[in-house]
C-alpha cells in the first residue's frame, strides 16, 4: 500500500494527520508540497481522487487567495489550479492518498476512511 501525505510540517493539523498515520502502522511518503511543488496535472488528479472542485482546495484566508483575484466566482477550475501551482501555499492541508482516493485532514480522523 502506497500512501502519500502532502504536508506542510509548520502546520499543526498537517502535524496530527502524519503522527495519527503513523500510530495506524503507516509510513507514508511524505511529500512537502510547498517544496516540491505539484504539478497541475498532479492537481487534477488529486481533486479527482477528494472529489471536490479546485475553489474548494484553496486556503481563502491567504493573502495570495486575494492578491492573485481568486475571489473572483468566475473562474474556472483550471485557472485556480494554476495559481496553485505558482502559489503552493493556497493548497488546503494536508493531503492524504492512497490509491485513486484521498483526503483532506480536517480533522485529521477524515484520512482514516480511505486507509481501509
Amino acid at each position: 500500500m502506497s500512501i502519500c501525505i502532502y504536508h506542510n510540517p509548520r502546520c499543526s493539523k498537517s502535524r496530527q494527520t502524519l503522527q495519527l498515520l503513523q500510530e495506524q502502522g503507516i509510513e507514508p511518503d511524505v511529500r512537502e508540497y510547498l517544496k516540491d511543488v505539484p504539478s497541475a496535472d498532479e492537481l487534477k488528479q488529486v481533486l479527482a481522487a477528494l472529489g471536490i472542485s479546485a475553489r474548494e482546495l484553496l486556503r481563502t484566508k491567504e493573502a495570495e487567495y486575494k492578491d492573485a483575484g481568486l475571489d473572483n466566482p468566475d473562474l474556472d477550475d483550471d485557472t485556480i489550479v494554476q495559481a496553485m501551482t505558482e502559489y503552493p501555499k493556497l493548497i488546503e492541508r494536508p493531503i492524504v492518498i492512497n490509491g485513486d482516493r484521498a483526503r483532506i485532514g480536517r480533522p485529521p480522523e477524515a484520512v482514516l476512511e480511505i486507509l481501509a
